[in-house]
Formats: structure tokens, sequence, C-alpha cells
């Protein structure tokens, strides 16, 4: 079978963004002003051929009458109000997808990122101005209000739990606040709350692997809304809070488990408010394919050989094109194709850092434009689709979340599931607790 080009894009960063600024009634042009003073060559929007590259290549094009093109041409021309009264800034997920396309090198991602941050904060989406606000009342940074107390009781009963009904991990241990640990694990502030079995699986292979990791009681969550809303302060506020968790603790590396926003909140944050740190911000991925080729991970996929079940996995935005670009992409599929079986993965086209986003990045997970996420979504779920693989394999809470959505949504029949599940399975040490988002034919495996 001939393979398929594909182009591999320069990863680019995301220019920041701008001082909220009152646009003026019946104002023309100003808004393009403030763009052309304050992003880098103006976002370059005057270079705009009309080619319709972006738009050929975007899942928002379409939602809510307008596309990348469409947006740019309207700020260029002055259509301020216009601009401003439009949705649409809130539904792009700034994937930058369109970007390496453009032959202008035009930042449409920045100019949309922009434009949040000069929106009217009363006509921001209330989803996510919500959990910016929450995570900035106590210094856990979570979205869902978790106190360090709170936090800290939930992981200490979880992990007596596993203690006591998981024969092997009668040693198991959770440290807390561990001065000189190597690595400092984030998690996403849903898990402890909704479906704290996850984070026993992540435990699970800290212990296996026998590193030296700690969570903290503060700055230990991994999401960063206020960075999505558009709020440069909030964002700062919630990065330095993390670094001086980390750095109190002298952790050499944090650790992002499984999430995508965050890694770039916090990688771009770190540089952008010249905050000082001495820790390494990677990816858990990285550490999963280290662990698995240095012997540590028992990883073996002989578990599938009859079974022969296919998985296809979701390359995340944030994680793949706007940070670390194909390099984490092939360690992905390294820890999948040796979890799994080599011929039991089936990539989807196109993948890598020219993958489409699922639709539900850049807080339009945590807004109330639900119909319009699975308009945007449907050529993530025709991708998936055309795999014909039984599962997809979402390394990023905010992916897992939209790709479930879609599935139940359009009726689809294919599981969503967690890196860490499949890596654990694949180890014969998942829980039968641990198994909420995989199908009939799995659930029993290894147990």
């Amino acid at each position: 079978m001939e393979k398929k080009h594909q182009f591999k894009p320069v990863v680019k960063k995301v220019s920041p963004s701008l001082p909220p600024v009152e646009l003026g009634i019946g104002s023309r042009n100003l808004l393009k002003e403030l763009i052309l003073s304050r992003l880098p060559e103006g976002g370059q929007m005057d270079s705009c051929l009309s080619c319709g590259a972006c738009a050929s290549g975007c899942p928002a094009s379409s939602l809510v009458d307008m596309d990348p093109r469409k947006f740019v041409r309207m700020v260029s021309l002055g259509l301020d109000e216009e601009v401003m009264a439009s949705d649409w800034v809130w539904m792009c997920t700034l994937c930058n997808r369109c970007v390496p396309v453009c032959p202008m090198g035009i930042d449409i991602p920045g100019l949309v990122y922009a434009i949040r941050n000069i929106w009217a904060d009363n006509k921001k989406p209330g989803g996510i101005q919500d959990v910016c606000r929450t995570a900035l009342k106590n210094d856990t940074c979570s979205s869902l209000g978790l106190t360090a107390d709170d936090w800290q009781f939930i992981v200490e009963e979880l992990v007596d739990d596993v203690r006591e009904s998981q024969p092997g991990f009668e040693n198991l241990r959770v440290p807390m606040d561990k001065k000189g640990a190597a690595f400092f694990l984030n998690q996403y502030s849903s898990m402890p709350v909704t479906q704290p079995q996850e984070m026993a699986v992540l435990w699970k292979i800290m212990h296996l692997a026998g590193k030296d990791w700690t969570y903290g009681s503060k700055g230990w969550a991994a999401e960063n809304a206020c960075y999505l809303l558009g709020d440069l302060s909030a964002w700062e506020k919630l990065v330095r809070t993390q670094a001086k968790a980390i750095e109190k603790l002298g952790c050499k590396v944090l650790v992002n488990t499984e999430c995508g926003h965050n890694i770039f909140a916090v990688k771009k944050g770190l540089d952008l408010f010249k905050i000082p740190h001495s820790f390494e911000v990677k990816s858990i991925i990285e550490y999963y394919a280290q662990w698995i080729r240095e012997g540590r991970l028992k990883v073996n996929s002989d578990w599938n050989l009859d079974l022969k079940i296919k998985f296809t996995v979701q390359d995340p935005c944030q994680l793949v094109r706007k940070s670390y670009g194909d390099f984490i992409a092939e360690e992905l599929r390294f820890v999948i194709r040796e979890a799994v079986g080599e011929e039991n993965f089936v990539d989807m086209y196109p993948n890598r850092s020219n993958n489409y986003c699922c639709g539900g990045g850049s807080g339009v997970i945590s807004t109330d434009f639900t119909k319009e996420r699975m308009v945007y979504g449907k050529i993530k779920l025709d991708q998936i689709l055309e795999t014909q693989a039984a599962y997809c394999i979402t390394p990023c809470n905010s992916c897992h979340s939209q790709i479930l959505d879609l599935s139940r949504h359009y009726g689809a029949h294919f599981n969503t599931i967690h890196l860490w599940t499949i890596l654990c399975l694949a180890m014969g040490a998942l829980g039968k607790d641990e198994r909420k988002y995989l199908g009939d034919d799995l659930a029993r495996v290894g147990l």
C-alpha cells in the first residue's frame, strides 16, 4: 500500500496575549492597530493572500459562519464590532494546524488569542471563567476547588485501599511533599473527585519503575483555565504558584501526567513571565518510553496475540504540535506498540504534528458550545472510524472527554481510554476497579 505523504511542520510558539483594552463603540481598525503594535509583526495579517489554505484544514471552519481566512480579513479590514461579536474565537481551539500551511506565516492562533484577551469579561464563556476563578482561590491551583487537606485525604484513602486489595502492591507509597524527589507529578483535578482509581494506575506505574517522585500538597493541579481564558495575570499567578511549590521541594522535573494544555501553559508561562526556576518540564510519555527501553517497566503485548484488538491514538495538539513536535508523537507510538503489539496498532491519517484537533481543546470543553463541539469533532470521529480500531488511546484529559462525547453523540462503537490504562494492562497490573473505560472484550483480561 502506498504511504500517503505528510508534511512535517515547524513547531511555532504562540504569541503572548495583549493587555485588556476596551474597544470604543463604533471604532474601526482599533483592533487591528492593537494587534499590529503588540504582536510580533502584527501577526502578519496584512500579508494574507486569501488562498484558503488555513480554512481548508481547519475543523472550526463554517462554525457560526466563520473560518480562519474570513477572521483574518475581518480584522484586517477593521470590522472590529463584528469580530468582537463572534463567538468563533471561543470555538477555535488554538490548535495551530493553520500556521504551518500558511504560505505567509500568519499567526492566526495568536490573533485569536489576542481577541480572547481583550474580550469583555462579562461576555467571556462562563464555564472557563468559573474554573479559572476557582483555581485562584487556593494554592493547590485546583479548578475544582480542592484544598490541600481534601487532596491529601483522598490520596491517603485510596492508597490504603490499593495496598489492602491488590496483591503485589502492599508496599505501594504515594509521597506527598517529599523534599529532594526527582519528579514532581501533577494531576488533573477531576481525577481525585470523579475517577480516583485512574490515579492508582499511575501510582503503580511509578512504583514498578522504581522512581523517586512526589505529589505536592500545593501547586499539584494539572490545568490552567486562566491561560485559556486569555487572562494574563491569572495565568501568571497559577504558574508562579506551581513553580514555587516545585522549587521549595527541590524537585528536578515537573512531570505532566497525560494533560495537554497545562504542559504548554507552564512551559510558555515560565518563559513569558520570566519566572526563575531550576526544574525541567516534561511529559510522562517520554518517561514511559525510557523506562520500557531500560527494562524497568515489563510491558508485554502477548495478552493481545489471540485477541488481536486494534488500537489507534490521538495526538494532542498542545502536547505534540505546540510543545514537543514529532519526537513525543514517536515516543507515544513506541509505548503503544510495545503494549498492544505492532500488528494491532493502526494510525489515523493524517497524524503526528499534522493531526486534526479533536475539538475539545483550549477551553472549548468547558463552554456551552456543545453542538458546535460535536460538529467540529466530526472530522476526528471519521478519522477514528476509518482505522476500524476498537479503542482510541487519548493521552490528554480534554481529548479523552471530547472523544468520549463524540463516540456517544454519534453512536460510534469504539472505546476511549487513557494511555496509562493500556500500559498497566500490558504489565498485568490493572486492578478490577481500574477498568472504567474498557469494553467487554478487555474487562476481564489479566484478572
